[in-house]
């Protein structure tokens, strides 16, 4: 029988784990869709995209035509014509190419760290936003629970089994109770309508009362060296130190000498010339310290990919803990809090007189004020997980 027991509850835990999961990936799906902070970025990247595979080909050939008036008329007019194309070393266009790749993957990168940024800011307001639909849930029992009370002590006063002080309490309990429950509705229809924000203006019907199950890996290390592959911040900073790499060896190709050919002509009285044209630019002083440079830049992105990584290490692990300490604490409590939660026991020691109004609603209050601050650790739980799984 308790075999049975145990699979029932087990199922029911899944489904409503399931069903949280399921609500959630939708609403992300949905608001991926109608974001329009990410739609906007969707065209950045692609007009960047475009832009870093803009002005890497040969520069535009030069085309010169002279006309030239002879004095004394009698030598006649000269004309002149010429073509001429630059070329910069050959790897350089390797290398230009490669970097513009480099940097369209660093435009995904980005768009997909906003995505992640836009994502955990959903997860953060369904945690807060489950939190409030539990309050409500449980306040609504509260009030009715209140207003039983509040009658059950106006027909002992009319019948002078109460007085007018235990009549006053109950009042106070039911009007704290309604415009706690009010006050609730306010800080619900302010979540949803961030919510409603961030999916385009269009309203969200989000009314999970129960927290996402989201299991933790107990090893640390696995864990982290996956998030670390999965953080779009960290592979940005690979390619930035890549494109750093590459840029000093485009340096170097650019410190070569440049060839510019061409076809010129050359039209007199009587006479003609025609022929090609080859030449050579020295870079002496224009590239000047650019290889210098590129290396220092390519130190420096090593040195911040260090740092990040450091600093990414250092917050997940103190999140992982945090997550792990409070997951005990909520299971301890839950266990302690099981073995005092027998309110029907409660209403009838008050209903036969065993208790007065007053310790009944002081240990009514003690539980409440447990059942609170469950559902504050369960609360400070579901943001600390959104904020270590958004890399898995």
């Amino acid at each position: 029988m308790k075999q049975v027991l145990f699979t029932i509850i087990s199922i029911l835990a899944f489904s409503q784990f399931a069903s949280a999961q399921n609500n959630i990936d939708a609403l992300l799906t949905e608001i991926e869709n109608n974001n329009t902070t990410l739609s906007a970025l969707k065209k950045m990247v692609e007009a960047e995209k475009m832009g870093n595979k803009t002005g890497i080909q040969l520069q535009n050939p030069e085309v010169e035509f002279h006309y030239l008036w002879g004095d004394p008329s009698a030598i006649g007019n000269r004309k002149d014509f010429s073509v001429q194309q630059s070329f910069d070393f050959p790897s350089a266009y390797a290398y230009r190419n490669q970097i513009a790749d480099m940097k369209n993957e660093q435009a995904e990168l980005e768009y997909k760290k906003q995505k992640m940024d836009i994502f955990l800011q959903v997860r953060l307001i369904c945690a807060e936003l489950t939190y409030q639909n539990a309050l409500r849930e449980e306040y609504q029992k509260r009030q009715e629970n209140a207003s039983e009370i509040a009658k059950s002590v106006e027909t002992k006063l009319n019948a002078g089994e109460a007085n007018i002080l235990d009549q006053n309490k109950a009042k106070v309990t039911l009007l704290n109770t309604e415009a706690e429950l009010r006050h609730i509705e306010i800080q619900r229809q302010a979540l949803l309508q961030q919510l409603a924000t961030l999916n385009g203006g269009k309203p969200v019907d989000y009314t999970n009362t129960d927290f996402q199950i989201v299991p933790l890996n107990s090893d640390f290390e696995q864990w982290a060296t996956q998030a670390a592959a999965n953080n779009p911040v960290l592979a940005w900073l690979e390619q930035e130190i890549a494109i750093s790499d590459k840029n000093t060896q485009l340096q170097k190709a650019q410190s070569l000498p440049k060839l510019n050919a061409g076809y010129m002509s050359e039209q007199v009285v009587g006479e003609g010339f025609q022929g090609v044209t080859v030449g050579v630019s020295i870079p002496l002083f224009e590239n000047k310290n650019t290889v210098k440079y590129a290396k220092l830049r390519n130190e420096a992105a090593q040195h911040r990919e260090i740092d990040e990584k450091l600093q990414f290490y250092n917050e997940m692990k103190t999140l992982h803990a945090k997550a792990i300490a409070i997951q005990q604490n909520i299971t301890q409590f839950r266990e302690q809090l099981n073995l005092q939660s027998d309110i029907e026991l409660l209403q009838k020691a008050l209903d036969k007189g065993a208790i007065s109004l007053t310790e009944y609603l002081f240990e009514l209050s003690v539980y409440y004020d447990s059942l609170e601050k469950l559902l504050d650790m369960e609360k400070e739980l579901s943001i600390t997980k959104a904020q270590l799984l958004i890399y898995s």
